[in-house]
């Protein structure tokens, strides 16, 4: 027996699946498609979000220089303002590495919701339903290669 995909909930061999709390067998599946909601605009507006704590601090940073430079003050108060605003951009470069971690595990959990449907005789059941890409493209990259007629032999 040949296994193609294990994880704890999904486990796809070259006799049966087991998905969703339910266990086929691979002559039992005639057919075997996906479906793709629509997109989470709420994970779009995170990373917006995300975007933005990344520039405030920088912007806040920038703005402290330029009113220095702009206002006519004494050498020490500009020259503070400044260093206020070097020291705001340089403080940002920990929490940036931070956030843009976080956006790129939402691109790899992806923006939309993917099902994974299959064909019996009695009618179509859901296999699977995840919103992570990585996750629906080795499961149904597996369950394919298992369903091969050659995998089959």
């Amino acid at each position: 027996m040949t296994t193609y995909y294990r994880d704890p909930d999904v486990l796809i061999t070259s006799s049966g699946i087991h998905m969703n709390g339910q266990e086929f067998r691979l002559p039992e599946l005639l057919r075997v498609w996906h479906i793709r909601s629509g997109r989470s605009w709420t994970v779009i507006a995170k990373r917006g979000v995300m975007g933005l704590a990344i520039l405030t601090p920088l912007l806040a940073g920038a703005l402290a220089v330029g009113v220095a430079l702009l206002i006519h003050t004494s050498i020490v108060h500009g020259l503070a303002l400044v260093l206020g605003g070097v020291l705001v951009g340089l403080a940002v470069l920990p929490v940036a590495d931070l956030l843009l971690e976080r956006v790129d595990r939402s691109y790899d959990a992806g923006t939309r919701t993917i099902e994974i449907w299959g064909r019996l005789r009695t009618g179509d059941v859901l296999l699977l339903r995840t919103t992570d890409a990585q996750r629906f493209g080795r499961v149904y990259r597996a369950l394919l290669r298992a369903l091969e007629p050659a995998a089959r032999s």
